[in-house]
């Protein structure tokens, strides 16, 4: 097993492409066609090692082939494949960037030093980056990850804080009863 403080998965395999033995991958790298620029990938565990050659990109996902795969049934038993590389070979995160890899597992507390819980997941569902924050109970809650909902990111201290935005926290309404349709059942009688 790959030490994950050392390699970070740069993406995934999420199918075939062709007859030919291309693969389909979802990038995680900012460039999604850059994920043939950091050399070899290796599986998790780090026994199989994968040249890599991005050969386009259609509907966000990148399509490449790797050496030793050459038909489509090698390329679909690869399916959900996470692609690693050695973090030295990645370049260093600039000031208020963070890898994905080095957020997940840190502790969340409120700007008054509140216990929130722990980052179990980081998404970005194209409007932007947000952190998913599992609390002690179970409950999940989706943070914005912006400057001002998480003002502090203390990677040596193994911590955020998190200002959340109005309303973040606030319980939803229960639904109301449909009372059009109780109208309308009086109305026919």
């Amino acid at each position: 097993m790959l030490d994950r403080q050392k390699h970070l998965c740069i993406g995934v395999i999420t199918g075939a492409q062709g007859i030919r033995g291309a693969v389909r991958i979802k990038s995680f790298t900012a460039d999604p066609l850059d994920i043939d620029a950091y050399g070899p990938v290796s599986d998790e565990a780090g026994k199989r090692t994968f040249e890599l050659k991005a050969i386009g990109q259609s509907k966000g996902i990148v399509v490449a082939t790797l050496e030793g795969v050459g038909d489509r049934n090698a390329a679909e038993a690869l399916k959900g494949l996470q692609l690693f590389v050695s973090r030295d070979r990645l370049p260093p995160a600039e000031d208020d960037e963070f890898y994905h890899a080095d957020l997940l597992g840190l502790t969340a507390e409120l700007v008054g030093g509140d216990p929130l819980g722990r980052i179990t997941a980081v998404y970005d569902f194209g409007a932007g980056d947000a952190i998913e924050v599992t609390q002690a109970g179970g409950a999940v809650v989706m943070v914005p990850f912006t400057k001002a909902a998480v003002p502090t990111v203390d990677l040596a201290a193994g911590k955020v804080v998190i200002d959340p935005p109005a309303g973040l926290f606030d319980k939803p309404e229960p639904p109301q009863p449909l009372v059009l349709q109780a109208e309308m059942a009086s109305e026919a009688e």
